[in-house]
């Protein structure tokens, strides 16, 4: 029997937390490296100057959490903003990720156990639901 791997993936533009869907959850969160006291110390350089390093920040934090999606069969992708969208459309044409099913769905801000709830309540349907050959 092949064991199919999952994860969910609660993500704003700046923070991700991973977790993996077995009997329990196991997560952990990955941050970009770029943040809003970043964007006040560099409060004086040039925007686009700013807006280019953020864009090669964000490029990087996206790079992060595609390693992590290489590692699964199935991805859910949730969160309040559109970064979630952005992760998705960065690796669907990548045939890297080409027997990779991704889901991405709209959530608001959640507490830790809201975030484990709604990735349990998706997969949790399709967890027993493995043919064994």
């Amino acid at each position: 029997m092949t064991v199919v791997k999952r994860v969910g993936i609660w993500m704003d533009h700046t923070n991700a937390h991973v977790m993996e869907f077995t009997t329990d959850i196991k997560s952990s969160i990955i941050a970009a490296d770029f943040s809003q006291n970043d964007r006040d110390q560099n409060s004086g350089q040039n925007e686009n100057q700013m807006h280019n390093k953020e864009q090669h920040e964000q490029a990087a934090f996206y790079k992060k959490l595609s390693e992590v999606i290489k590692e699964y069969d199935e991805v859910l992708l949730f969160g309040p903003t559109n970064a979630k969208v952005e992760l998705f459309n960065l690796v669907r044409d990548n045939h890297l990720f080409a027997n990779k099913k991704i889901e991405v769905k709209q959530a608001d801000k959640m507490t830790e156990k809201q975030e484990h709830a709604f990735v349990r309540d998706h997969f949790a349907p399709h967890a027993f639901h493995q043919h064994v050959i």
